[in-house]
């Protein structure tokens, strides 16, 4: 890697599983003031985003839902290692193509910072693991371009939580010392950051709750389309209470932070076990409460959180203009709004966390925030794969 050269890649794929974003990002010295913060620390050159093809998501989500007989098991293994081959080269694919296209020479980058695709996320199990596709040996090898992944398992091993992650950037990029602060990044699973504006504070965050997980899965089945633009069908329908109290009643929503979640719990398969007690509700009654619980889960959080202030949303939740109406409705001493009002543009917000976190571990600097996972301490994350 270049000495002294401050642009790195970064890649990211979330629970919505619908593509491989990836960006290149230069990181400029902070600035050594106290105005508002704006990102001015982050400057995005090229950024794209690569979707996967319809039978890797496929098998992607299948491996995700995992196989208990001892034939499902030896099956699930195989399949394992197939996405994690075909995972690392289109993440190097992506880097590649970007690179090209933005006429970066590999040898100027420093480091790709990989989050790979989460396929088992149990912090809180026995033998407590976090498991991501994509084979960072191969992605140094097709780039030529020493990468970070393995994000997760360090804070995992010192007792935390392993997520949300992105945190730690967001509090280093996004702390206004004039006002509080939420960043809100609705991916699958939707994730708060906490940013009181009283810098003798300290950050704090958790996951929600689902963000576009079931919505996108509820209009996948029903209308053969990956997701409800702009809430658009959801706009349509009319909110169920009883099936939303019903949702909202799940232990989850009730458990206090450190926590955070995933496929394996926020699925149709939980959908359709709350809709056993509501068999005659229309199928975009059900999308029209599936929004209004993503709404309801994330603003109760906020507003036990802090009095008033001003979130960030990011994510492709951001996009969908309905769901922040409802959002700005549940919080009405705040001023909801999206990250590119801060400066960094809402669907690469995570992509570039992790391209901040490979430049924290080679920096040897920690990544995770106590506060918000659950660890012992600050702790340097992520395995180094020299190109």
């Amino acid at each position: 890697m270049p000495p002294g050269s401050n642009l790195y890649v970064g890649l990211m794929s979330g629970t919505s599983m619908d593509a491989l974003d990836c960006v290149v990002v230069q990181f400029d010295e902070p600035q050594k003031n106290n105005s508002p913060a704006d990102a001015k620390q982050v400057v995005l050159l090229g950024t794209v985003s690569l979707p996967f093809p319809d039978k890797m998501r496929k098998k992607m989500l299948q491996l995700c839902e995992g196989g208990y007989t001892e034939k499902q098991q030896t099956g699930e293994l195989l399949s394992w290692a197939e996405l994690d081959h075909q995972f690392a080269k289109l993440s190097a694919s992506a880097v590649n193509q970007l690179l090209e296209q933005l006429t970066i020479d590999p040898a100027q980058i420093r480091a790709i910072g990989s989050h790979g695709q989460t396929i088992r996320h149990f912090p809180e199990h026995a033998c407590a693991h976090s498991l991501q596709l994509g084979d960072p040996n191969l992605i140094a090898e097709l780039t030529g371009i020493t990468t970070i992944a393995d994000f997760r398992r360090r804070d995992i091993a010192s007792g935390g939580q392993g997520a949300p992650l992105v945190p730690a950037f967001h509090q280093d990029i996004f702390t206004d010392n004039s006002i509080d602060r939420v960043v809100l990044n609705i991916g699958g699973i939707a994730n708060i950051t906490l940013l009181p504006a009283d810098n003798s504070q300290p950050g704090s965050g958790f996951d929600t709750g689902p963000g576009n997980t079931l919505m996108d899965g509820w209009i996948r089945q029903h209308k053969n389309k990956p997701y409800d633009h702009d809430g658009q069908w959801a706009q349509s329908g009319q909110i169920n209470t009883s099936l939303l109290e019903r949702l909202l009643s799940d232990d989850y929503f009730l458990r206090v932070a450190p926590k955070s979640t995933g496929r394996e719990l926020f699925n149709l398969n939980w959908l359709n076990s709350h809709l056993m007690s509501e068999p005659d509700i229309k199928a975009v009654d059900v999308q029209a409460t599936l929004l209004e619980l993503t709404a309801r889960s994330i603003a109760t959080d906020i507003n036990r959180s802090f009095p008033s202030g001003e979130v960030l949303v990011c994510g492709g939740g951001a996009l969908n203009s309905r769901l922040l109406d409802r959002l700005q409705i549940h919080l009405k001493s705040f001023d909801v709004r999206t990250s590119s009002n801060a400066g960094l543009e809402p669907l690469w917000v995570e992509a570039t966390a992790f391209a901040w976190l490979a430049k924290q571990t080679l920096d040897g600097l920690a990544g995770n925030l106590p506060a918000v996972t659950g660890a012992a301490g600050p702790r340097i994350l992520g395995g180094i794969y020299q190109a």
